[in-house]
C-alpha cells in the first residue's frame, strides 16, 4: 500500500477530533472534467473512507450497490492518482423521481445526506424535464444510467456530509464542444440537462473533444452549494488527482481535490 493510500485510508479515524476544532474548507480544481466517479473518488479520498465504511455506505443505500465500489490506483499520461471503479448489476427497472426519492428516504444513510442527496435529484430531474417538455415527475432515469445516478449521488451527498466543509470552493468548469451518445442518439455537449443547470456557473474552454461535465456532477455542485473561483486560502492537509472513466486525448480526464485548514486573507 503506497504512503498516500495509507494518508487516506487512517486520516479518517482522525477527522471528528479535527471538526470540532475547524470546519475544512475543500476546493476541487477541474482541470479537464467532473462526473459523478470523479466527485465520488475525490471525496472517498478527502474523507480517508476505508473499505470497511464503504461497504456498509453503499449496503445501507442499497443491498444491490453492495462489492460495485473500488477505489484503485490509476495512471494516466505517467502521473498516478485515483480513480472510482464501479461495477454495477444490469436492472431493466425505470424509475421516476418519486420512486428513487422514497428509495432515499428509506435507506440507511444520514438524514443530511438524504436531504442532500434528494435535493440533487430533485434538481437533475428538473433540468431532464425542461429538456423534454415534462414536468420533474414525469421523467424516467433509466437501467444502469439510474442505479449510477444513486451509486455517485447518495455516496457523494454523504461523504460531503461527514466532512461538513465551510467552504467548497470549484474552479470554473472545463467546456468542449463535440457531442455524447446517449439514449436520444448522439446530442451536442455540453448536454441538454447540463446546459439547463448552467446558469450562472463560471465555465472556460477545454481544448477536447466531448462531454467534460456530467448532469450528474452538475447536480451535486447545485445541490451542495458550490461557490466558484480561484483557489481558497487554506492550509492544505489532504489531496488527491482523481481519473474518471472517459479517455481524452492528449489530456488526463479528472481533477485536484484538496481538503485543509481555512486561513485568513
Amino acid at each position: 500500500m503506497s504512503k498516500e493510500h495509507h494518508e487516506h485510508t487512517h486520516s479518517h479515524e482522525h477527522h471528528a477530533g479535527a471538526e470540532a476544532v475547524s470546519s475544512p474548507v475543500l476546493t476541487i480544481r477541474a482541470h479537464s472534467g467532473l462526473s459523478g466517479d470523479i466527485f465520488l473518488a475525490g471525496l472517498l479520498c478527502m474523507t480517508g473512507t476505508t473499505k470497511e465504511e464503504l461497504e456498509k455506505d453503499l449496503t445501507a443505500i442499497m443491498p444491490e450497490l453492495s462489492g460495485s465500489v473500488r477505489l484503485v490506483r490509476r495512471e494516466v499520461n505517467h502521473i498516478g492518482g485515483w480513480h472510482a471503479e464501479v461495477s454495477l448489476p444490469h436492472q431493466h427497472e425505470h424509475r421516476t423521481l418519486a420512486d428513487i426519492l422514497a428509495l432515499i428516504a428509506a435507506c440507511g444513510l444520514s438524514e443530511e445526506g438524504k436531504e442532500l442527496s434528494s435535493r440533487a435529484f430533485t434538481m437533475l430531474a428538473a433540468a431532464e424535464g425542461a429538456v423534454h417538455g415534462r414536468t420533474p415527475d414525469q421523467v424516467h432515469f433509466h437501467e444502469v444510467g439510474a442505479l449510477d445516478s444513486i451509486l455517485d449521488i447518495c455516496m457523494s451527498c454523504e461523504l460531503f456530509h461527514r466532512l461538513s466543509p465551510s467552504r467548497f470552493v470549484v474552479s470554473p468548469l472545463p467546456m468542449a464542444d463535440g457531442f455524447v451518445h446517449c439514449a436520444h442518439g448522439i446530442i451536442p455537449v455540453p448536454a441538454p440537462a447540463v446546459l439547463e443547470l448552467m446558469e450562472g456557473i463560471p465555465v472556460r474552454p477545454f481544448p477536447g473533444q466531448g462531454e467534460t461535465v456530467t448532469p450528474t456532477a452538475m447536480a451535486l455542485l447545485r445541490a451542495l452549494n458550490a461557490e466558484f473561483g480561484p483557489w481558497p486560502a487554506m492550509t492544505v492537509e489532504k489531496k488527491a488527482i482523481v481519473y474518471g472513466s472517459r479517455v481524452f486525448e492528449d489530456a488526463p480526464n479528472g481533477a485536484i481535490f484538496a481538503c485543509g485548514t481555512p486561513e485568513e486573507n
